[in-house]
């Protein structure tokens, strides 16, 4: 697998191109706002990019799908209402890409799980789960959906599964999903009342343990 994390502005964005060795197709995960960056180096890896896709359809994710389409002839792949269903795969060749809805941060959020035999999975979670956080939402329905996207199902996944998010505004940029399981404070919430409340108090709780 060819798999590269490019960082993309805004907000320290980050984009993923993944590409399969063999036949040389590749996705594109969310160009943001660098979307000629990522197509050079789909270009210095040899890769024809087949597909794009988007984790979710802010701004800062999809704003350079127009010039990805326009360029590569991709087809566009967007998961949630109106998109693929849940846990559609698309093949690279030996590289498979499967979709996991995961609404919370928005009704769309989708995370991309990149699989090759015999190697770690790699979970690039957009806005769902970053390194040691989550992401945003309210604190009502919106908190619930996130809430059962986290527990049932990225934290079914294998212990060694990697974890890309979609932006660099955690403790690291990369992590696995047994370390968040292990260490994340989100993911050690016993209960829907305990993760809304972290989420409401996480500025002060952030401050008391030197979280920046």
């Amino acid at each position: 697998m060819i798999f590269e994390q490019i960082a993309v502005g805004g907000d320290r964005n980050f984009a993923y191109l993944i590409g399969d060795e063999t036949t040389r197709k590749a996705a594109v995960i969310d160009p943001a706002f660098s979307p000629a960056l990522v197509l050079e180096r789909a270009a210095a890896n040899k890769l024809n990019v087949v597909y794009l896709i988007n984790t979710h359809g802010h701004f800062d994710h999809a704003d350079g799908n127009e010039t990805v389409l326009a360029q590569s002839g991709a087809e566009l792949l967007t998961g949630g209402p109106g998109g693929a269903p849940d846990g559609h795969e698309i093949s690279l060749g030996r590289v498979t890409l499967r979709l996991i809805h995961t609404p919370g941060h928005t009704p769309d959020s989708t995370c991309v799980l990149a699989l090759e035999p015999g190697q770690p999975g790699k979970l690039i979670t957009g806005d769902t789960l970053f390194v040691g956080k989550v992401g945003g939402t309210g604190f009502g329905e919106d908190a619930l959906a996130e809430y059962d996207s986290l527990n049932q199902k990225l934290l079914t996944l294998p212990e060694h599964t990697e974890v890309w998010p979609g932006h660099d505004v955690g403790v690291a940029p990369q992590s696995t999903i047994g370390h968040e399981r292990r260490t994340n404070p989100f993911l050690l919430r016993k209960s829907l009342e305990d993760f809304v409340d972290l989420k409401r108090n996480w500025a002060a709780y952030k401050k008391e343990h030197g979280i920046k």
